[in-house]
């Protein structure tokens, strides 16, 4: 049996990267692949990019109130998520698959039983594709959520009846939607990881994620309170490094200063009142870490 997998791509004003994105996708050498494209609208030449590729993939282009609403609703008109087994698969337009992925990704379903979701590795790239490393992606680990988003998005595939379970995107959410995601689907679910590179995650600075990375911060935070109950210590440190140097660190961690680590000990008690003593330990922990380091 052939699985049906069905992606939906969510875009607005990506016409520089779109095309790259949809390649990806038509390109991949599994036979049954349902792709739908969700515009938001867009007015930079998106929509007649799509056009091009009219009778290999099915797109709508109209105003929508973000990713995860765009997600869902192209997830409700898929057909083949009626089928048995179906997965689902979301890939921003600024993002790419890499040859094989949808088969490497089928293939690991196959047989699996238990598992709710496969992800694989993937690479950081820059706005013209150079790469800049490998995402820290890490073996599956539930409670691993509590302190880091250790999955990336595209190089990560759901059982359909999964994502419905969950209760699928978040709308309310724009920047943290597949961290929340993955932590909701791991209460349920196990999640398998394959070794595999299965995609690719742009960094340029129309990115959501580089232009407005101190709501990313207080989402993430929100994301986090909701499902623990509690901030860690290295999501405050990054923070409250860039609140005081203004710096977007896609990768990598700005060096300990006395002023972030003063300035991580206020807002990590101003956001963990109910745990003080928890986050004054890990401040602690990472204060002789740092210590150790030098």
């Amino acid at each position: 049996m052939t699985p049906i997998v069905s992606i939906v791509t969510p875009s607005y004003n990506m016409a520089p990267f779109l095309r790259q994105a949809v390649e990806s996708v038509l390109d991949q050498d599994y036979p049954s692949i349902e792709y739908i494209v969700m515009d938001g609208g867009s007015t930079d030449g998106s929509v007649e990019i799509l056009k091009e590729y009219s009778g290999r993939l099915r797109f709508v282009s109209a105003p929508d109130q973000g990713q995860a609403d765009a997600v869902n609703r192209g997830f409700l008109m898929a057909q083949g998520l009626t089928a048995k087994d179906s997965i689902f698969a979301f890939l921003n337009a600024d993002d790419y698959y890499y040859p094989g992925a949808v088969r490497a990704v089928v293939d690991a379903f196959r047989g699996e039983t238990v598992a709710g979701a496969v992800y694989g590795e993937a690479y950081h790239v820059s706005g013209d594709g150079v790469v800049l490393g490998r995402y820290p992606t890490q073996a599956y680990d539930p409670r691993g959520f509590e302190s880091q988003c250790y999955i990336c998005q595209p190089a990560c595939f759901l059982r359909g009846e999964v994502f419905r379970e969950a209760g699928m995107l978040n709308p309310a959410l724009h920047f943290g939607v597949d961290y929340d995601l993955w932590i909701r689907i791991a209460k349920r679910h196990p999640m398998r990881k394959i070794d595999t590179y299965l995609a690719c995650s742009r960094l340029h600075p129309g990115a959501k994620t580089m232009a407005r990375t101190k709501q990313v911060y207080r989402e993430i935070f929100q994301v986090l309170k909701t499902h623990y109950g509690y901030v860690p210590m290295q999501w405050i440190y990054g923070y409250a490094a860039l609140l005081l140097d203004g710096k977007v660190r896609a990768r990598g961690v700005a060096p300990p200063t006395a002023a972030n680590a003063a300035l991580s000990l206020l807002l990590g008690s101003i956001e963990n009142p109910r745990h003080l003593f928890r986050f004054w330990a890990d401040f602690w922990r990472k204060g002789v870490e740092w210590q150790a380091g030098r």
